[in-house]
């Protein structure tokens, strides 16, 4: 499993995966059920929704589930200036 530090790092991770290295990836974290997974599969396999509709919105329940159950922030970023004024003080 990979620990997330913030929700950049839950972007970062979810991007690139395909369809299939999603559905491995997600599963150690219990967002989705088997039957979620039969259920895409279905709507794939059916012809009523592209896979890549499905993986989009998939990657977005998956976001939202880490960013809940770890209590992730958004990434905070400092300016030099913030930086140089810290190390002075």
């Amino acid at each position: 499993m990979v620990v997330f530090e913030d929700l950049t790092d839950v972007d970062e991770w979810l991007d690139p995966m395909d369809y299939i290295a999603f559905w491995e990836a997600i599963a150690p974290y219990n967002i989705f059920s088997i039957a979620d997974r039969d259920h895409c599969d279905g709507l794939i396999a059916g012809g009523k929704v592209r896979q890549e509709t499905i993986l989009k919105g998939l990657k977005h329940i998956a976001y939202d589930g880490l960013r809940s159950r770890f209590n992730l922030q958004l990434r905070l970023y400092e300016t030099h200036a913030v930086q140089g004024a810290q190390s002075l003080h």
